[in-house]
């Protein structure tokens, strides 16, 4: 798999007043959402460690890696990472398939005055599936489709201005065992050069990028 994984080094530098009000106010929301007991109806929504997520964009935004400001999050929850892209400067896209999720990234994101567009739909575009077979998920694209024959085939959502191979950095936070399957579908649909962050759990994150195949 033409992916490699990068090493970076992370500042935890004082934050920006603005992503300090940001998070103290998400975190004051997702906390409420919890303690309603409104979690029960999404389970599968787990908060990552946002202000080291910040840290991660941040140093992203730092260096030289990313070739643009293009940002997609798949499965963005409360757009938290979404707004904190968006407040380093990135035009950034959340795919969300809770609507209450939806609902309330929107609003916090609207209350604090942030550009984002949060999309519903789930993360997998037209054509491609998510096959849960005995191994772990696998990735079903669509018939004989490579990225050089893309012309009529390149994967977006609606409500999008960019297409998949126009993001410069992903970011997600999987559920436990489906790493290598993320990995799989974001070589399939990035560009040579784009980044994909990962969140790991318990503080940890992984930055890869795609590079180019060598035997394309």
């Amino acid at each position: 798999m033409p992916i490699e994984e990068i090493d970076l080094t992370i500042e935890r530098k004082k934050l920006p007043e603005k992503v300090k009000n940001y998070l103290r106010e998400a975190n004051h929301r997702i906390d409420e959402f919890f303690e309603t007991e409104k979690n029960r109806k999404v389970p599968r929504f787990i908060p990552c460690n946002d202000e080291l997520l910040y840290h991660w964009l941040s140093a992203i935004n730092d260096s030289d890696l990313c070739l643009g400001k293009v940002y997609c999050e798949w499965g963005s929850g409360y757009g938290v990472g979404t707004c904190l892209a968006s407040l380093l400067g990135y035009e950034s896209y959340g795919i969300e398939i809770e609507p209450s999720l939806i609902e309330a990234s929107r609003k916090l994101a609207e209350d604090s005055n942030i550009s984002v567009t949060i999309i519903e739909r789930d993360y997998m575009p037209e054509g491609f599936e998510c096959y849960e077979g005995s191994g772990g998920a696998e990735l079903i694209r669509p018939e004989n489709y490579t990225y050089q024959e893309r012309s009529e085939l390149r994967p977006g959502y609606e409500g999008m201005d960019a297409d998949l191979d126009e993001v410069d950095i992903f970011f997600i936070y999987p559920w436990p065992g489906e790493q290598e399957f993320v990995l799989e579908f974001f070589q399939a649909v990035a560009a040579d050069g784009t980044l994909c962050l990962i969140y790991l759990g318990d503080g940890e994150f992984g930055l890869y990028q795609k590079t180019a195949d060598p035997f394309d």
